[in-house]
């Protein structure tokens, strides 16, 4: 029997995303939905902590939840599972296992019944292999979209090429968009920009760092620790907030360096989401999603910058924001770095 943990990498599922993956064999099929354990300790009404240290009562409920997670179904019949695990993971996960019995011929429809019950915006990214490891289902769940047909055997159809082009291309705006922590890089970034080719300047630098690292991650190239690019990243904007506030004059014009050199990291953070979703294992078929999903992220980052941009410059005209408000922001942007990296590292 295939166990899938064995083959995929452990990271870090972020709050909001999840990741379900079908293992179709003959002798049995293997279904393995994995939450960042926040999402799910909210939802058992448990602490993190509780979760994260397998204590007996949020145990129990995570027992209970494991059982109403995910119905696997087989010409029209739901059917019953032959072992059901529930268990918290490394980097702050909870994973749910179950094991089937396969039947002939192995179709299936899969529902992620737990979708609808969590935050508003929660993506799973859903992917089935046969016995060979070849990718027969993929598609990104929500809480409107719960469902998936698999077929051991099919073939992906260009127009399910073009969905998925969609799929991940608005996975990515999503990912931006909930990316608090990469928003608040960039917002301490420009915050002290004066000149809206220095912004410009800031935005090409990050974004051409975090693309090379992100693609270089998604196909193995580079690897680092979940846990250690997340706090690096929270260690960036710490820095990117304490250093706004000892600036001197004229000090910051080598910052495009700085830029580029964190943006390399957050991409190593971006990239997380595309190993959760197993798309750094699919070779040469990762390209599609990759790009799609690159760029999603650009138009994401390119639409807030272009919202938020222009009210920066307006508000720089003012005497007093630039005296009291950009140290005022400056000092938000540090505390919440310094909050990030307490959670990412003695909290973790």
């Amino acid at each position: 029997m295939l166990i899938v943990s064995s083959t995929r990498a452990l990271h870090a599922h972020d709050p909001g995303l999840s990741s379900a993956e079908i293992d179709v064999r003959a002798s049995a099929t293997t279904v393995v939905i994995t939450y960042n354990e926040r999402d799910i300790a909210n939802m058992i009404g448990e602490s993190p902590e509780a979760v994260r240290s397998g204590n007996a009562q949020a145990l129990k409920k995570l027992e209970e939840t494991a059982g109403r997670s995910a119905v696997l179904s087989a010409a029209g019949q739901p059917l019953s599972p032959t072992n059901v695990v529930a268990r918290p993971e490394g980097e702050n996960n909870v994973e749910f296992r179950f094991e089937f019995a396969t039947p002939a011929p192995a179709e299936f429809v899969f529902e992620s019944t737990l979708l609808p019950e969590l935050s508003f915006g929660h993506r799973q990214a859903f992917a089935a292999r046969d016995a060979a490891g070849t990718e027969i289902a993929r598609a990104i769940l929500s809480g409107r979209e719960k469902t998936v047909s698999i077929s051991a055997g099919s073939t992906q159809s260009a127009s399910e090429g073009g969905s998925r082009f969609r799929e991940f291309f608005m996975l990515g705006i999503h990912h931006i968009i909930t990316g608090y922590d990469h928003l608040l890089f960039l917002f301490g970034l420009l915050i002290v920009c004066r000149t809206a080719r220095a912004g410009i300047v800031l935005i090409t630098c990050f974004t051409v760092a975090h693309s090379i690292t992100l693609v270089l991650s998604t196909f193995g190239l580079v690897d680092l620790p979940g846990l250690f690019v997340e706090a690096t990243i929270a260690a960036s904007i710490l820095y990117v907030g304490i250093e706004n506030l000892l600036r001197k004059e004229g000090g910051l014009s080598w910052r495009w360096v700085l830029t580029f050199a964190f943006g390399l990291i957050h991409g190593l953070g971006f990239a997380g989401v595309l190993h959760d979703m197993g798309i750094a294992k699919t070779g040469s078929a990762a390209v599609l999603p990759l790009f799609a999903f690159n760029l999603g992220v650009e138009a994401g980052q390119l639409a807030i910058a272009a919202i938020v941009l222009p009210i920066l410059w307006k508000l720089r005209d003012n005497r007093t924001f630039l005296r009291v408000g950009v140290p005022a922001c400056s000092v938000l942007v540090a505390a919440a770095g310094a909050y990030w990296l307490i959670e990412r590292t003695l909290l973790a």
